[in-house]
């Protein structure tokens, strides 16, 4: 494991405690968790945008093409 330093004003220390706190959870696992929900966040773009380039729109047509032109069911319908 790493060890970091940071320097943060105290406002957000005050609510970083505070959540914390609340979350029943040390303030650095809350940093952490964070943190990782950022990189997983950036990750699943990236994932997101290289997926879009591999796509087609002559695929996509084809494929809503296939799709039955009827009424959704009761429940289903907006």
């Amino acid at each position: 494991m790493e060890t970091i330093q940071i320097e943060i004003p105290e406002s957000i220390h005050k609510n970083l405690k505070e959540l914390a706190e609340k979350d029943c959870v040390s303030i650095d696992q809350f940093i952490t968790t964070a943190i990782s929900e950022k990189i997983s966040a950036f990750k699943t773009r990236e994932y997101l945008e290289e997926r879009a380039k591999r796509g087609s729109k002559k695929k996509f047509m084809d494929a809503l093409s296939r799709v039955p032109d009827v009424e959704p069911e009761e429940y289903d319908k907006l």
